[in-house]
């Protein structure tokens, strides 16, 4: 079996995935995880197929097709996964005033110390008392075992002050 890892972008439609799915199952292929959403009336997405190996080509013709209804995908082969245990899970939550270049700060703090971005929801929304537009992230991080947890929560909390935001790192449970 091939893996493919898929990234879909659509004008948000019922059926959407509904048309995707069928497509993979209609080559032989196995949807086996995906993180899908809406946002600003599209609709995207990246998703694993395993597909056997003389579908493969026919799989990727057919995606290709759905570009005719509006539908793009682009492909790539599986890559590599860290070794198990080589990493440790944590959580990370930051809430603060919403200001441009917050994600580029603390992204950069996360790669100096080869901390790898597992999963990453960020949103903005009105303060409950003022409106004023506050910003969330909710992160999962793939620490490297050889950082410690308070080197790694020293550095993002001097940034946080810088920012101004509210930052808590947890192990994930």
């Amino acid at each position: 079996m091939d893996h493919l890892v898929l990234t879909v972008i659509a004008q948000d439609q019922p059926g959407l995935v509904e048309r995707l799915a069928k497509c993979v199952a209609e080559q032989g292929g196995n949807w086996l995880e995906s993180r899908m959403a809406r946002m600003a009336g599209q609709f995207a997405g990246i998703l694993r197929v395993a597909v056997p190996k003389e579908s493969r080509d026919t799989l990727v013709q057919a995606l290709q097709g759905l570009d005719v209804a509006g539908i793009r995908v682009l492909f790539a082969d599986s890559g590599n996964e860290p070794p198990a245990g080589s990493w440790k899970p944590i959580l990370l939550e930051l809430v603060g005033n919403d200001r441009p270049g917050i994600v580029r700060d603390i992204t950069q703090v996360l790669a100096e110390q080869g901390v790898n971005l597992e999963n990453l929801l960020t949103d903005v929304s009105p303060a409950p008392m003022s409106g004023d537009p506050l910003f969330h992230a909710e992160a999962l991080l793939a620490v490297p075992l050889s950082l410690s947890l308070d080197t790694l929560k020293a550095r993002l909390e001097t940034l946080a002050d810088d920012l101004m935001v509210e930052l808590n790192l947890r192990a994930e449970e």
